[in-house]
């Protein structure tokens, strides 16, 4: 796996953009920029470190599937570290296997970095080379968006 980084410059504090980002205060927000990858994309579970976390969404044929997860550090208002190691189909878990083993144990993790009233947000995203484009063309416009949603 190759790690991808995408980052974005928000005109505001660190603890808004993540609370924006993560869909803290609304999960509509969080379900507002993560469209780019799926427009019926959301969470099920929690943000604590050590919490199982569901990423879902239905495809073409309204089918639900993602990916299973679990939050491997939560640092409030700085860091944040996804560690994916299976995939949802429907109702169950596959973690093992030829689906998941290319990708299994790859993390996703946001760094939130508060300098003079501005946030850089980082993400860091591990990926196959089957992946890479995709994610260089849509993780940029998932961040514009929570961009402007941060901003207003």
């Amino acid at each position: 796996m190759k790690q991808l980084v995408y980052s974005i410059t928000v005109d505001a504090s660190a603890k808004k953009v993540y609370d924006t980002m993560l869909g803290l205060e609304n999960i509509n927000t969080y379900e507002q920029w993560t469209a780019a990858f799926n427009p019926t994309s959301t969470y099920e579970g929690s943000w604590d470190k050590g919490s199982k976390i569901y990423f879902v969404g239905t495809d073409g044929d309204g089918n639900r599937g993602g990916m299973v997860s679990e939050i491997a550090e939560n640092i409030p208002n700085e860091y944040v570290s996804i560690r994916h190691y299976g995939i949802l189909k429907g109702e169950t878990e596959i973690t093992e296997g030829p689906e998941v083993e290319p990708w299994a144990g790859g993390l996703e993790n946001y760094r939130f970095t508060e300098t003079d009233g501005k946030t850089t947000i980082s993400v860091e995203t591990d990926s196959d080379s089957e992946y890479e484009s995709y994610f260089n063309e849509t993780w940029p416009k998932a961040l514009q968006v929570l961009k402007e949603l941060v901003e207003g």
